[in-house]
């Protein structure tokens, strides 16, 4: 969902990509709350971040406590930033209905929309 808030709300200030240590796919859930934002991330994939190891990041952005734990050292003038979110499919876990479990995801596509709007100006101006 970040990646998708950053490329919608960030063209032309930033290229965002997201990734991890082990990509877990694209979830239905995440699709279905952002289209309802008007975001389509439908095409997005799960990546690796040795998928990305020739690119040079001016910035990198955990959204969880693991990632931010298990987070490799970035070489150079990479700015590391930790947000935490909770993690919607776990908090789906817990849903009575389809309906709970989608306002999960609404919460934090809402709160992740925030971060992000906040956030963009910092990085439309690189370290």
């Amino acid at each position: 969902m970040a990646e998708g808030w950053a490329r919608h709300l960030g063209r032309g200030i930033v290229e965002p990509y997201s990734a991890g240590i082990a990509p877990h796919g694209l979830d239905r859930r995440a699709v279905e709350v952002m289209a309802e934002a008007g975001v389509d991330i439908s095409g997005h994939r799960s990546k690796l971040l040795s998928d990305l190891k020739e690119t040079d990041f001016h910035y990198v952005i955990t959204l969880c406590d693991d990632a931010h734990e298990s987070c490799p050292v970035f070489p150079g003038k990479t700015k590391v930033i930790h947000h935490g979110f909770d993690d919607p499919p776990k908090l789906a876990e817990e849903a009575k209905t389809e309906e709970e479990a989608l306002e999960h995801y609404r919460r934090i596509r809402d709160k992740i929309r925030a971060f992000v709007d906040e956030i963009l100006p910092e990085m439309g101006r690189i370290p």
